[in-house]
């Protein structure tokens, strides 16, 4: 019968260094089981743990059976006691994450009555699954509160081997058999884990929840502890503080180059307007097209003057534009319309109180009074 593992991390998640002898290699060197690890095999949503075995790298960790399989980049060579050295920063990353979840999870039972229902811990963030079909926001932010404050308060956290029989207050009930391991948060939670912890609320750090998202009528529950918390409060700056300006600069770009192509639509569709009106419109006893406008607003702008130049563009032509609000004046001629629009209009406007002017085919101002009695005199005097 095969010699099973003998866990560390169950009594010490804090070891971080440790001799072991060697029960069994592969033929090739790189799965190695040792008497006894410190390594942390993938179980309970907790990822395995990255290390060195005498300098070789251990880059998976698995549990098989009552023994763990550390397999590694390369041979181990010589040696049957070799020095092993578990990526610290790794494991009290995992440490916090893990410990932060049984935090939360026991505030949000407490609180809202809402249970766990699985756990996932990924590389940059975690994920619990609540038996709810939704979560308020409001009650996200209750719950963050509650949990940041159990952090504050740097409870005691412990972990004992119980009999499953007769154990009691576990926040689930398990399916193992015989002596389980319990982690309590002191008076908030006792649950039946495997998983590596650290020994107060405090070493956590702040407890930040990111998103939620709908996963199979279950809410997923994406969050992050410690140093992630701080990663991503970090991220956030960056973001504010480099890229938003970027991404800032590029959208008032785009914005400006969707003005610009918004103006020469705009000046095309003037311009069709500006040469049906023209076919639309029946010359005069003197061959002449005139178009006549009254806008309930101003200004009269890039729009108006090139419905006007197209318009004058087809030859005998005179536009006249008037707006009452704020009273303003376009006057617009072909050049064999024999009408000099700024000789036309600057008089006009001086008896109406106005001011303006222009050249032969095109003149504009602005004048206080009647709108309608502009346009009036103006067609008179065409």
């Amino acid at each position: 019968m095969s010699k099973p593992t003998e866990r560390l991390y169950y009594s010490d998640s804090y070891l971080a260094s440790f001799r072991a002898q060697v029960l069994e290699t592969s033929a090739d060197g790189s799965r190695v089981i040792l008497d006894r690890t410190a390594f942390y095999p993938t179980s309970g949503g907790q990822p395995y743990d990255l290390g060195e075995m005498e300098g070789v790298r251990v880059v998976d960790v698995l549990d098989e059976d009552d023994r763990i399989v550390h397999v590694l980049a390369g041979p181990l060579g010589e040696g049957n006691e070799p020095n092993c050295t578990v990526d610290w920063d790794r494991r009290f990353d995992h440490m916090q994450q893990h410990t932060g979840q049984h935090l939360l999870s026991a505030v949000l039972a407490d609180l809202l009555q809402v249970q766990t229902v699985s756990f996932h811990m990924g590389a940059a963030s975690s994920t619990i699954d609540l038996a709810a079909s939704s979560v308020t926001r409001e009650q996200l932010e209750q719950a963050e509160r509650r949990a940041n404050a159990v952090v504050q308060e740097n409870r005691p956290v412990h972990v004992d081997v119980e009999d499953a029989a007769t154990v009691v207050g576990l926040r689930k009930a398990t399916e193992r058999t015989g002596l389980i391991r319990v982690v309590t948060i002191d008076s908030l939670d006792r649950s039946a884990c495997g998983g590596t912890h650290v020994r107060s609320t405090g070493e956590i750090g702040a407890i930040l929840l990111r998103s939620t998202d709908k996963m199979r009528g279950n809410v997923r529950l994406e969050f992050v502890c410690g140093g992630r918390a701080v990663e991503c409060a970090r991220a956030d700056y960056n973001f504010r503080t480099r890229e938003y300006p970027q991404l800032a600069a590029a959208a008032a770009e785009r914005l400006k180059d969707a003005e610009k192509a918004s103006q020469k639509l705009l000046a095309e569709l003037a311009g069709l307007q500006g040469r049906t009106l023209y076919s639309e419109t029946n010359p005069n006893d003197r061959g002449l097209r005139i178009a006549r406008k009254l806008l309930p607003t101003g200004p009269l702008g890039d729009e108006v003057r090139s419905e006007a130049n197209a318009f004058t563009g087809g030859g005998k032509a005179v536009y006249v534009a008037v707006a009452e609000a704020p009273p303003s004046v376009l006057l617009a001629s072909s050049a064999d319309s024999g009408v000099h629009c700024g000789n036309l209009l600057k008089p006009l406007l001086a008896e109406f109180g106005g001011r303006g002017g222009g050249a032969a085919t095109l003149a504009q101002g602005s004048f206080a009074g009647d709108a309608r009695a502009v346009l009036e005199r103006l067609l008179a005097a065409v």
